[in-house]
């Protein structure tokens, strides 16, 4: 953002709040609302009657290309009726509060300590305001609503509610501040225009009326012409100690502009993927919608670009970062959304075939948003690509390639993955990803995207339920409450004193469904596999069948032999990894280093 964009301006504190009154400065629509509890308050109001600074409020200029639609500050629904020449982008809570306890003229509603719900006035005690010995904020009151304080009995204790009573406290309405003299008028005639109460008004008009009326803050104004982005980027580098604004907001309050309802869209599009069949889709955010909206909204500015140019460096790039997010207009977004939707039930479907059913045991949620915008431009010619798809997917989740700063991966997936579908080389995720042996050792969670990978690539190689044969379908899935369980059950090795940095290793785990497992229990293989044969009367080969869709050697699993069994299937998995990767992959003696879980950490659900 140049410099000239912006510029700072002290302002009166009066003239602040009385824009914010007759509408001239208002909140854009992404600004939360008003959340101060009365003592925050009290402390504001202390620390202008004392001239202390309390931070510096900044606007934007309307009237330039970024139109938000706004809302006047609470308090200021009938007052507002000029255009906006300003709309606050930091200052919000502290201009409320102040408007609402000096202009208003009306009780305020708010939260005490405890969050409960209290409606009053501010007043300040003259005779405690002028004592240096207490502090300011102590001198701050806040008042019930009809003005009488009372105690835990309800019975009134004080009653400020007229005029006399309020002079003769000797408290005054801090909605008044700005207009004291009809107050003070009425406060010397009440006391008899007494020569020391006018000297104790006049000191108190002097030192704490006057640091209202002259009380000025410095405004930071943004030009008109300030774009979006900055505007985004400004708002949560002043707004550290709240919730980030997200893209979804920002652009929720520009598209309100022209009268389109971004929420709304988003909730009735999010509604078409309900249901079993798009349970993998259960956690797609509108960020994430809103990325994949724009890397086909900007694969099609680009493809225009190079139609009509060709190749040329200067061709718009392909994106979904803050900015590319930002820079999307409707007319994009609607064009682009449906496409995306159906890029996301695709998704759901290709993730079926690869034996992934729920959120669960998604490797990457990230992995989504390429894959969705891919589908979205192939669409059904993806299906006879299928297998092509798979290895890219898979690479992605053994090479680890999408746990962090993945937008640039994304923009490169859409175009290399479009192009190797129609005979162009191996997508850039393909090639560069890599997994070695030693990282099976290590994983032991579901944290790490290569351990559900693994997971789903065992039901995905035909891993069948041990006690019934049923192959692990989605059907199979749900109604059997399958997850993953030891082979060698935890106890057992325990006993054995194999450590459990070996044992919680995925390459000892398997999907079985929960009532396979309770008959596994804590028990030695040996001993369960005969109390499976005995309780559902499986002849010893079909079970040995079955346990071989695990990549499982049943030979050394019967002969309770663990080391044969790990060394065995330690290379049966990376085999099966090897294959879905499209790549050969070779046991190494190197030691591994973990990447993603503490070495005692195991979650699996026995």
């Amino acid at each position: 953002m140049a410099v000239d964009t912006f510029g700072i301006e002290k302002e009166f504190l009066s003239g602040l709040l009385e824009e914010v009154r007759d509408g001239r400065t208002r909140l854009p629509e992404f600004q939360r609302g008003w959340v101060w509890p009365d003592r925050n308050i009290a402390s504001l109001l202390a620390s202008v009657s004392l001239g202390y600074p309390v931070g510096t409020v900044m606007m934007l200029r309307t009237g330039g290309e970024v139109r938000f639609l706004q809302r006047p500050i609470e308090g200021a629904d009938d007052t507002a009726v000029k255009p906006a020449d300003r709309l606050i982008l930091d200052g919000q809570q502290r201009l409320t509060s102040l408007f609402q306890a000096l202009l208003l003229g009306r009780a305020i509603e708010t939260v005490d300590v405890r969050k409960n719900k209290i409606v009053g006035w501010f007043y300040i005690d003259m005779a405690s305001a002028l004592d240096v010995h207490v502090d300011r904020e102590d001198a701050i009151l806040f008042i019930p609503e009809d003005k009488k304080v009372r105690n835990f009995r309800n019975e009134t204790v004080n009653d400020y509610s007229t005029p006399e009573k309020e002079f003769e406290a000797g408290l005054f309405p801090l909605h008044l501040v700005f207009d004291p003299d009809d107050w003070q008028m009425g406060y010397q005639e009440f006391w008899d225009y007494d020569k020391e109460r006018i000297k104790t008004w006049n000191t108190f008009n002097k030192q704490v009326i006057r640091a209202f009326s002259q009380y000025q803050v410095p405004v930071i104004e943004l030009g008109a012409a300030t774009p979006k982005q900055a505007v985004c980027q400004v708002f949560e580098k002043v707004n550290t100690g709240g919730v980030s604004l997200t893209v979804f907001e920002l652009l929720t309050a520009t598209f309100a502009a022209d009268e389109f309802q971004l929420r709304k869209d988003w909730d009735d599009r999010r509604a078409q993927w309900h249901g079993e069949e798009y349970r993998t889709l259960r956690e797609v955010t509108n960020t994430d919608f809103l990325q994949i909206v724009s890397l086909l909204a900007t694969r099609a500015a680009r493809e225009r670009f190079v139609a009509k140019n060709g190749e040329d460096e200067r061709a718009p790039r392909i994106g979904c970062k803050r900015s590319d997010m930002l820079a999307l207009e409707l007319s994009d977004y609607e064009q682009f959304a449906p496409q995306a939707v159906e890029g996301l039930k695709r998704a759901a479907k290709f993730l079926h075939k690869e034996y992934l059913f729920d959120t669960k045991f998604l490797p990457y949620g990230t992995q989504l948003i390429p894959l969705a915008a891919i589908l979205a431009v192939a669409g059904k010619d993806a299906d006879t690509a299928h297998d092509k798809l798979a290895r890219w997917f898979w690479s992605g989740v053994f090479g680890e390639l999408y746990g962090s700063a993945v937008e640039t991966r994304f923009s490169r997936d859409l175009p290399d993955v479009l192009a190797w579908l129609k005979g162009g080389p191996e997508p850039r995720t393909i090639t560069e990803a890599q997994f070695a042996s030693g990282r099976l050792l290590t994983l032991r969670t579901r944290g790490s995207a290569a351990y559900k990978g693994v997971y789903a690539l065992l039901m995905r190689h035909g891993a069948e339920d041990w006690r019934t044969g049923s192959a692990n379908t989605v059907q199979h899935y749900f109604d059997e409450t399958v997850d993953i369980h030891h082979v060698f059950p935890k106890k057992w090795a325990e006993d054995k004193k194999i450590p459990p940095n070996t044992f919680n290793s995925i390459i000892n785990k398997t999907p079985l469904s929960a009532r396979t497992n309770r008959i596994i229990g804590g028990n030695a293989p040996s001993d369960y596999l005969a109390s499976l044969e005995s309780r559902d009367d499986l002849n010893p080969a079909v079970l040995d069948d079955r346990i071989a869709t695990h990549l499982i050697d049943t030979t050394l699993l019967r002969e309770d032999n663990f080391e044969g069994f790990f060394a065995a299937r330690h290379k049966a998995l990376l085999d099966v990894i090897g294959k879905a990767m499209g790549k050969t992959l070779e046991m190494d003696t190197q030691t591994p280093v973990d990447k993603d879980e503490p070495q005692e950490e195991d979650d699996t659900d026995d």
